[in-house]
């Protein structure tokens, strides 16, 4: 993945890093050099919430959204996010910028990098690829690990008394591009959450609580009209948002010289040790036999 051929020394070649914790999703753009790798651009699920999706952070969707959002800010940073806009209306059809070539300028093309993740058909990981490439990045795949897919099968003919006849039939590999479409826009988290309201009112309110909030506060009925929002605001806006720091923070020295001690206004207290010089540390050393020898009388 990090090969590159001899006629193209010293040119990048990226990969599109996706790994997933229980929390959340993380996508980089990555280049291997002799010193290491470098990288170009990330983003993370958390970042969903200034864009209005504060609940499911780790599930298909918000890979689909993630991907979407390493996409636009990368292409924004590079300066082609004009030229290759992706896919706007998400219809879960295979789409890919090396074959809607839009502009003079070549796509950006990125290897998918998964890790030891199990690449199984439906996996959130190929959530973050489709994301990407209906984004405008240039990701070489195909729709076979995306979910709507069904593998070719054979099976074995059997006769009324249900015994084998010698014979096998076998039935064509398929891709429902509307099942992967409804996985991408939450229609299966919006399905789980009626059933579960039917059924259990007391449960749907301790499992779906951060989930109405969210859909209360988009003022949104459903799912997929909060998901059709939060990528307008990643197309309108994919640049980090960076935090508030505390701006006066207070902190106290409670104990000074080579081993300072500090307290914040948390009263959480930390210990810096100082560097010094050799002049200083001989100073030390001879101040400690000195004390050493006045013990000793």
């Amino acid at each position: 993945m990090v090969f590159q051929d001899k006629n193209k020394y010293d040119s990048k070649k990226y990969r599109l890093v996706v790994r997933r914790t229980n929390a959340r999703i993380l996508c980089q753009i990555i280049y291997s050099t002799l010193t290491g790798d470098r990288v170009l651009c990330s983003a993370e699920s958390d970042e969903l919430r200034a864009h209005g999706l504060t609940a499911g952070l780790t599930n298909y969707s918000s890979a689909y959204a993630t991907g979407l959002l390493i996409a636009r800010r990368l292409l924004k940073q590079v300066g082609l996010s004009g030229d290759y806009k992706g896919q706007e209306k998400v219809d879960g059809e295979y789409y890919n910028s090396s074959d809607n070539q839009e502009g003079d300028r070549r796509p950006f093309k990125a290897l998918l990098d998964v890790g030891i993740n199990r690449t199984t058909t439906g996996a959130r990981c190929f959530g973050v690829l489709k994301g990407a490439v209906d984004g405008g990045v240039d990701v070489p795949h195909n729709n076979k690990r995306f979910p709507g897919y069904v593998r070719a099968q054979v099976e074995v003919v059997t006769n009324k008394r249900g015994k084998s006849t010698g014979e096998a039939e076998k039935s064509e590999a398929q891709y429902n591009a509307a099942v992967h479409r409804d996985r991408i826009m939450g229609v299966h988290v919006t399905k789980y959450m009626n059933e579960m309201k039917k059924e259990d009112p007391e449960k749907f309110k301790r499992h779906f609580k951060r989930w109405s909030a969210t859909l209360d506060k988009a003022k949104c009925k459903t799912c997929e009209d909060l998901y059709k929002k939060v990528h307008a605001a990643i197309r309108a806006n994919p640049d980090r948002v960076k935090k508030a720091g505390n701006k006066k923070p207070t902190r106290k020295v409670i104990q000074k010289g080579y081993e300072l001690v500090q307290q914040d206004s948390k009263n959480r207290k930390w210990l810096r040790h100082h560097r010094i010089n050799l002049e200083e540390r001989n100073a030390r050393i001879a101040a400690k036999f000195a004390a050493a020898q006045a013990a000793l009388g």
